[in-house]
């Protein structure tokens, strides 16, 4: 049998709509974070906001960015979809570096719900038929780009569901 190099090429090329690669978001420091940088390991994104109940998963979600450092993505996705979001960007940043001494990436303000939804969340709800519920609902990507699982807010960070997921990514 000949060798056909274009159908090896077309193994690494990432199929719109397949998976996670080619998504992009602004970062609330400034520049972009690619979730192409981070293939071949976990990606956990949270749409979070600041007045919001839930806030108290800041500390989780920046205990899971302290414990994995570079072997996972932690992305929180500011997001005012559930009218409990702080004014702009400024104010986020500040109230999550006062209150919960945040370092892991976070996104600007990015709408998560319908036509205006960031494209990663559009995709995410054609893949599974999910969208966010609420604030601090959370999507794993795994390590090939697709989608291990999604949670509301009621779930925690730290919990089984979603860290024993990561835990068995990076065996």
């Amino acid at each position: 049998m000949r060798a056909r190099p274009w159908l090896l090429a077309l193994a690494f090329v990432a199929i719109p709509g397949i998976c996670a690669a080619g998504f992009r978001f602004d970062l609330i420091d400034g520049g972009t974070i690619a979730l192409d940088d981070w293939k071949g390991k976990p990606v956990l994104v949270i749409n979070t906001a600041s007045l919001c109940g839930f806030s108290g998963q800041y500390d989780d979600l920046q205990a899971l960015h302290d414990a994995y450092g570079e072997k996972v993505l932690v992305l929180a996705v500011p997001s005012d979809d559930f009218q409990q979001e702080l004014a702009d960007d400024k104010a986020v940043k500040e109230f999550c570096a006062v209150n919960f001494d945040l370092t892991l990436p976070m996104t600007v303000i990015t709408p998560v719900l319908g036509s205006a939804a960031h494209p990663f969340y559009q995709w995410t709800a054609r893949q599974t038929g999910w969208a966010p519920g609420w604030n601090f609902n959370k999507v794993l990507i795994a390590p090939d780009g697709q989608i291990a699982g999604t949670w509301g807010a009621g779930t925690n960070p730290r919990s089984t569901q979603i860290e024993g997921k990561i835990e068995a990514m990076l065996q």
